[in-house]
């Protein structure tokens, strides 16, 4: 049977890995970004606006006179929109959602290998403390490149231009002023807490070592009083 202190210690790392996996799941759902711009007919002054707000799969739009169009609310189907234009960001936001999907699989991994040595001691094999090291390392590592894809897509690779684009021919856009939103902001959080998670065990992991190798030192270091017997 488990200690104490490695139940805490396993039990906490899990806890915390949950809440990592309840704030992804939540931003996942929540709105990303927002952008608004300037819109208008090629060749004609640029007299109209468009303003989005998308999630990871859904958003909307608002148009004025983009161009000669006029919408309120107008849902953006976000990957049916980028599919019609291929080209970068339809294959960027795809690998976003991918690399978030991992980052949850590696987060329920960690939990699982948590609880496991919370209740059972197995030996230092993939379902030991390196499970969880591996699990939200993996985790840690792919939510931190969907969080850099996402902003290179949103301000390198002109993915607000393409959804209006999408569904406007012969438009021509300028001005795009973007804003992240608090789905966006979630992962860091949740980068977070992965990290979070690895120090719970790792500083078990270190103080059962040490405590070992402190019961393990030879004998010649033992005081002379207790060698005399």
């Amino acid at each position: 049977m488990p200690s104490t202190e490695k139940l805490l210690h396993f039990l906490s790392s899990s806890l915390i890995c949950a809440a990592g996996v309840g704030l992804l799941g939540y931003g996942m759902a929540a709105e990303w970004a927002s952008a608004d711009m300037a819109c208008g007919p090629i060749n004609e002054e640029l007299n109209g606006s468009s303003s989005l707000t998308i999630g990871l799969f859904n958003g909307t739009e608002d148009r004025f006179n983009c161009p000669r169009i006029n919408t309120l609310g107008e849902i953006v189907p976000v990957f049916n929109r980028l599919g019609k234009i291929a080209g970068a960001p339809v294959i960027l936001h795809a690998l976003v959602v991918i690399l978030l999907g991992l980052a949850l699989v590696g987060s329920a991994g960690s939990i699982l290998v948590s609880l496991y040595n919370s209740f059972s001691n197995p030996y230092q094999t993939y379902m030991g403390p390196i499970g969880v090291y591996t699990c939200s390392g993996l985790s840690v590592c792919v939510a931190s490149l969907a969080l850099i894809l996402f902003v290179a897509n949103a301000f390198l690779g002109q993915m607000f231009e393409t959804l209006v684009k999408a569904n406007a021919a012969n438009v021509r856009l300028k001005d795009v002023k973007i804003n992240l939103k608090v789905g966006f902001f979630l992962l860091i959080p949740y980068i977070c807490f992965n990290m979070v998670c690895i120090l719970v065990v790792y500083l078990y992991v270190h103080t059962a070592y040490t405590r070992r190798k402190e019961q393990e030192k030879p004998t010649e270091d033992a005081p002379k009083e207790i060698m005399m017997y």
